[in-house]
This record gives C-alpha cells, sequence and structure tokens, in this order.
C-alpha cells in the first residue's frame, strides 16, 4: 500500500500532541502512582479530577485524569497554533460530515472537539493556562523524572486510512511497518508535527483504542531506576515490557501500566525528523527488530490490550497482521 504524503498547507495548522484525558476509578490511588511512583507534578486537584504535567512542561497539564465508573480513554489533545485554526479546523470537520464543536474545558480557551472518520475524539485548542517552571527545581524529580508528553498510540481498524486522513492534516510519516510482497498493506505507521519521530501512531488492531500514552524522560537510566521504584512500591506487576529498545524510532523504551490498567510507554533516545525530504524508512513486518531492537519479545497483553474511548464505537481491523508473540 502507499506510504501517504503529508501537505505543508493543511486546512489548519497542529503544532504538537498536547495532552490527554483518561478515566480512573480512584484517584488517590492514581494519585500515589503517577506522582510518587512515576513522577509527574500535580498541577490542580479537585474532588473529581486530577491535572499533572511532566518537569519541563509549561503548559498547566498534559494528563487529566477524572474519576469514573470504569477505566476509558476520553480524548486526545493537540495544540494548534492560533485561534483562526480552530474556526478552520470546525469547517474542516463538518465539510466532510464528522462531528465537531466547541466544549468547555478548564484551564483551556477555546476548545474544538472533534471525532475523525472512525469516531477517534481529537481535542484542539490554542491558549491554556500557564504554569511555573520546574525545569532546574530539581528538588521536584521523583520516579522516572517525566519531562514531557511525547506520542500517542493507537489500535486502528483501519491504518491505511488513518495514516490518509493525517496526512491531509499535515502529519507527516516517519516509519511504517508494511508486508512483503507487491500488495503488501501497512501494519503501522508513525507521524509527527513537532519534529522527532511521532506525535501520533497507528497500530492494526481492533478500535479505536488507546494503545499508550508517552511521556519523554532524559536517559535510559531513569528508566532503569524507574524499575526499581515499581519494584520496591508495590507496582512490580504493572511492569508490562522493557526495558528494551526498538528498532523502530531507536527508542529505548519501557511499557507500563497504571492502576486502572491505562498503558504508559518511557521513551528516550530517539531522534529528530526536522527535514521533510527525507523518506520514511520502511520495515518489513517480518523483521522482529522493528519492534524490538534487543529485549524480550512483547507480551500477548501488547497486542491485544487497550483502553476504549468514551462513547466510540469499535470496529474489526480490516485485516489481521501475522505478528510474533512472546510465549
Amino acid at each position: 500500500m502507499p506510504a501517504p504524503k503529508h501537505t505543508f498547507k493543511p486546512p489548519f495548522n497542529i503544532v504538537r500532541c498536547s495532552h490527554v484525558g483518561l478515566t480512573v476509578t480512584d484517584l488517590d490511588r492514581s494519585r500515589q502512582f503517577y506522582e510518587t511512583v512515576f513522577g509527574l507534578i500535580v498541577t490542580e486537584a479537585t474532588p473529581d479530577a486530577l491535572y499533572l504535567r511532566g518537569l519541563e512542561e509549561r503548559q498547566h497539564h498534559s494528563l487529566v485524569l477524572r474519576k469514573g465508573a470504569k477505566p476509558e480513554a476520553q480524548y486526545l489533545g493537540f495544540k494548534v497554533g492560533e485561534e483562526q485554526d480552530l474556526d478552520m479546523a470546525l469547517d474542516f470537520f463538518k465539510a466532510k460530515g464528522l462531528r465537531a464543536g466547541f466544549v468547555e474545558r478548564p484551564h483551556q480557551g477555546r476548545t474544538l472537539l472533534a471525532h475523525d472518520p472512525w469516531g477517534l475524539p481529537v481535542e484542539l485548542y490554542a491558549k491554556m493556562d500557564g504554569a511555573e517552571l520546574l525545569l532546574q527545581k530539581y528538588a521536584n524529580y521523583r520516579g522516572v523524572q517525566p519531562m514531557r508528553l511525547d506520542h500517542f498510540n493507537i489500535f486502528a481498524p483501519d491504518v491505511q486510512g488513518s495514516l490518509d486522513f493525517y496526512a491531509g492534516l499535515g502529519f507527516r510519516l516517519t516509519e511504517y511497518a508494511e508486508e512483503d510482497g507487491p500488495n503488501g498493506r501497512i501494519a503501522a505507521g508513525w507521524m509527527h508535527r513537532k519534529g522527532n519521530v511521532h506525535d501520533l501512531a497507528f497500530t492494526n488492531g481492533a478500535g479505536p483504542r488507546l494503545h499508550h500514552l508517552a511521556y519523554w524522560a532524559p536517559t535510559a537510566l531513569n528508566i532503569i531506576h524507574l524499575c526499581d521504584v515499581m519494584a520496591t512500591s508495590g507496582f512490580l506487576p504493572n511492569l508490562e515490557r522493557g526495558p528494551g529498545r526498538h528498532g523502530i524510532s531507536n527508542a529505548f523504551f519501557l511499557y507500563i501500566r497504571d492502576p486502572d490498567g491505562h498503558r504508559i510507554e518511557i521513551y528516550t533516545s530517539d531522534y529528530q525528523t526536522m527535514d521533510h525530504d527525507h523518506e520514511p524508512i520502511r520495515w518489513s513486518l517480518r523483521d522482529p527488530r522493528r519492534q524490538t531492537l534487543w529485549g524480550q519479545p512483547a507480551p500477548r497483553s501488547w497486542f491485544e490490550e487497550g483502553s476504549a474511548f468514551t462513547g466510540c464505537e469499535q470496529r474489526d481491523a480490516m485485516f489481521k497482521a501475522d505478528v510474533i508473540i512472546a510465549s
């Protein structure tokens, strides 16, 4: 299948991935995990929500946890360049016959909630309340020392269609995994707006579901330290995969699960993708190095489990990818 071509003149300007909303069942337990063990900063706590951010983030939040009856993903958040981009985005989604409308969100200016052709909820805003810069306040550094939200990965029933749609919004493909042969289908793709490997990735599977959100850590040693912290604070079973290194993105990684089962990747040592004329890197779907350059193979849960989006109908994948699963 053809690798999609991005456009330099998208219908509106998305700057980067910004924040994500999750439903959790126990805010106190989630706070213990995300603040004390993982190391995010709590910017604000209310009786029914927590707002958290990484150590170098100067915006009010990159993660919003809201209390609910069952664990779900609520939306993916992206920052746009200017207020007028929100109006252009509304016109774009409406012209496509897709759901879109403005919603109220604490600490954000005008916020557009739209749904892509598969029902994935995407939240767009131009302005968010600021927060104190903590980059050099090292007494706040805990856990894995998460610096910033890096990307989202989505289980997508139609990977090719998703890549084509978001390429039309200016996202650029950096790497992809494809079946071999003249009619090989793309089973996964990585796309960016901010100049690293990805802001948004799509993986073949029933969905749309959130496979994981990822925070960037300073070094591989921070990730190893988090393993020690989790192993000695009651969260050893929440270590799902890694540490290891991906072939795709070159990232040193660890995958963990929060108390409600939401998956978080800790991610470091990827690379820049500034030059638009670099061709995306193709990986054969049968090359195990794409998932794991070194380290243990991914467990079955990593291929099958994800967080459903609230009110979003799930569809089966258009084809079954032949992947390598740890025994």
